[in-house]
């Protein structure tokens, strides 16, 4: 297939416009490897991209909200893995069960620049009919979030707390 000297330009133009993206894929990929986390990590005190809710460590989020759910473990459990399948990620890290809890660690990537911020939550059972929750999200990378990880969780925590008392 020839192309016109139009067509070559204009790919041309089209790699030059990509080529910044293209580049920062790259060093994403090096600086940001996935590495599984088998226990909740927290927040540095000062940054700006982080968010945690959990019963002792609240960070870039309405201290007010309760981080006990009244619903058994398994329903929650089971909206924890519904919301992790929704968003197509990437599960670097699962473990638990009904009696002890749960816990997962995924990886949520921003819509454009493709960053990869680290999710986690752990659900534990109180009773049979109760649970709490902890909630952490985190940019591997830069310094802000532009509040990408606290609405991140926000969201998380309506879902699995939809239907509860």
């Amino acid at each position: 297939m020839e192309f016109s000297a139009r067509q070559k330009n204009g790919l041309f133009l089209a790699f030059l416009l990509a080529s910044p993206w293209l580049l920062c894929q790259a060093w994403i990929a090096v600086e940001a490897p996935n590495k599984a986390f088998e226990s909740m990590p927290s927040c540095e005190p000062t940054a700006s991209n982080c968010a945690h809710l959990g019963e002792n460590d609240v960070y870039r989020m309405d201290e007010n909200t309760s981080v006990i759910i009244n619903q058994p473990v398994e329903q929650v459990w089971q909206k924890a893995l519904d919301y992790v399948d929704d968003s197509g990620t990437s599960i670097l890290y699962q473990t638990g069960n009904d009696s002890n809890g749960h816990y997962i660690h995924f990886v949520e990537k921003t819509i454009f620049w493709r960053i990869p911020d680290d999710v986690f939550i752990a659900v534990v059972p109180v009773s049979e009919q109760s649970c709490t929750i902890e909630l952490h999200s985190q940019s591997r990378i830069g310094q802000a979030d532009f509040n990408v990880n606290p609405n991140r969780l926000a969201g998380i925590y309506s879902a699995l707390a939809e239907g509860s008392s």
